[in-house]
């Protein structure tokens, strides 16, 4: 297709994955009617609206959108962005996954770039995994035939992967066909009870108000109140958000959002000036995801929410969610239908309520010497997972242990990729060394960050002089300019191979502890599922 059709159509595909959250007019005509009109040349229909190939495949919205965009970039499908949008809607509810079918491997359509795959079977990690995340195959459904025409399509687009690392090495095509179609084929069939179940739900009530608790490395916690009110279209809705990080910096934003399947949410969101996504899942009055940058999607937050009513309350987060033996903290609680006084498990004496409404409570504790572990936080009948109290850090660890970041900029097409870290604080058991089964997570706590050549290759190659460089404060890695760079050996581009270092103070001792980053070239191929 022409660069002026692929222009046409978002300028790529992540762009049309913003796409999918943005609601917009309805089509003219019903998917039905645009499909018996612009596919039925390649696809054929019986009296049931079934249609060949089409109706043999169950996927996520972003996995119907890069069909859909496939057959418009690959074989000239002409429908417009309303149609594109009415058609992703018609088969995410229609032939979507069930909520239970896609646990385990959300972290794709997050956007949780730095994930680390593992599944049960080596083969299929080997076989379909190799080229893009095993998550893009793990949110599909097919019959065996489906899954047999796949692998042909593999082949007919990529002619060269029988020769591609994994591959060279065996019988790629027959292990693919008669192998990996029958696993498929009964780990990810067409028909499952979970997705029948799925259809008879009763429908979720999403328009009220929501209270939001977040997470985003680099930048803190946060917590908000979040308004949706219904908007034209079908599960279509208009959004308001007010809320402030830890720091008491405020937060304000408001856009539009979609949800597909029954659960799927997706929107957009202008906050402070920055364009973001949400990508949420959607059960029982609360939703659970990431909302990341719209441009820098590396760049976002984990988090929670729970809407109004109901008759059970909810905490959400304590923020934070740690104290140190023997000193005292203001702690937030954050939650929905928050009703009565909030009551601290023996060991932390509850000081003063400073602020109380059904989704904020703040509170100052104080930890008594000799105390360690979880203490449950309750409000009325509502509990907490609990508030840590430890003595000492014990270890710390980096998280993530290992990222990406990449060049970018300089003129170039693509942005640059940051990489976020964060020190993540652990507690001893009762026998004061770690390693037991009684060690316990205390939380993110602050560090000082620094980066040093990962071997001595990149010493050579004075790759932290030339990679990036590391926010001391923050854990936040900002790769260098992309192309190639005239200081370096040979004009090589700012790639690099570097230990992230942590540094935490607590009291009287240092804790350090180390992790691993590649600086590598531009992200050119960005699906919206990778």
């Amino acid at each position: 297709m022409k660069t002026t059709n692929l222009k046409r159509l978002g300028g790529g595909l992540i762009s049309l994955a913003f796409a999918i959250a943005t609601p917009s007019g309805i089509a003219a005509e019903s998917a039905e009617q645009i499909i018996n009109r612009t596919c039925i040349a390649c696809h054929t229909a019986d009296d049931d609206q079934q249609w060949s190939r089409i109706s043999q495949q169950r996927k996520s919205p972003e996995g119907w959108l890069m069909t859909i965009a496939r057959m418009q970039i690959m074989h000239g499908l002409q429908i417009n962005e309303d149609e594109r949008r009415t058609l992703v809607k018609y088969f995410a509810d229609h032939q979507g996954l069930a909520p239970s079918e896609t646990e385990g491997v959300r972290y794709a359509l997050e956007r949780r770039l730095n994930t680390m795959e593992s599944f049960d079977s080596q083969q299929f990690t080997e076989m379909c995994a190799r080229c893009h995340s095993g998550a893009r195959v793990k949110l599909q459904r097919r019959p065996a035939e489906e899954w047999e025409h796949l692998v042909h399509f593999h082949l007919g687009q990529w002619p060269t992967t029988e020769y591609q690392s994994l591959a060279r090495d065996r019988d790629w095509f027959e292990i693919a066909l008669n192998e990996m179609v029958p696993e498929l084929a009964e780990t990810l069939p067409l028909e499952s009870d979970a997705w029948d179940e799925w259809q008879q739900r009763p429908e979720s009530q999403v328009a009220g108000n929501w209270t939001l608790a977040g997470h985003m490395p680099g930048r803190g916690s946060f917590h908000a109140r979040m308004n949706v009110s219904e908007a034209d279209g079908k599960d279509q809705y208009n959004l308001t958000l007010d809320g402030e990080y830890a720091d008491g910096k405020a937060i304000h934003g408001e856009g539009s959002a979609i949800v597909y399947t029954g659960f799927e949410w997706r929107a957009n969101l202008n906050i402070d000036g920055t364009a973001m996504r949400q990508v949420f899942a959607l059960k029982d009055n609360q939703l659970k995801g990431r909302m990341f940058h719209r441009d820098h999607d590396e760049v976002g937050a984990d988090v929670i929410a729970a809407r109004d009513g109901g008759d059970a309350g909810r905490i959400l987060a304590l923020q934070p969610a740690y104290i140190k033996a023997g000193t005292e903290a203001e702690i937030h609680i954050i939650g929905a239908n928050l009703d009565g006084s909030p009551e601290i498990e023996d060991g932390i004496e509850l000081i003063e309520i400073l602020e109380q409404s059904d989704s904020l409570i703040r509170i100052r504790a104080k930890a008594a010497e000799d105390e360690s572990g979880s203490k449950a936080v309750s409000i009325g009948a509502t509990k907490s997972e609990g508030l840590v109290v430890y003595d000492r850090i014990a270890q710390i660890n980096v998280v993530p242990e290992f990222a990406v970041a990449r060049v970018g900029g300089n003129g170039s097409s693509t942005p640059k990729v940051e990489a976020r870290f964060e020190a993540e604080a652990w507690a001893a058991g009762a026998d004061a060394t770690m390693g037991t089964d009684d060690d316990y997570r205390i939380g993110l706590v602050p560090a000082t960050w620094s980066v040093a050549p990962y071997n001595e290759t990149a010493e050579a190659d004075e790759d932290v002089r030339f990679a990036g460089t590391m926010d001391s404060a923050t854990g936040v890695f900002t790769p260098a300019a992309a192309g190639p760079n005239p200081e370096r050996r040979m004009m090589t581009n700012n790639a690099g191979n570097l230990t992230v270092q942590a540094m935490v103070k607590d009291g009287d001792q240092t804790l350090n502890a180390e992790g691993h980053m590649i600086v590598t070239v531009q992200r050119w191929n960005n699906p919206p599922i990778p």
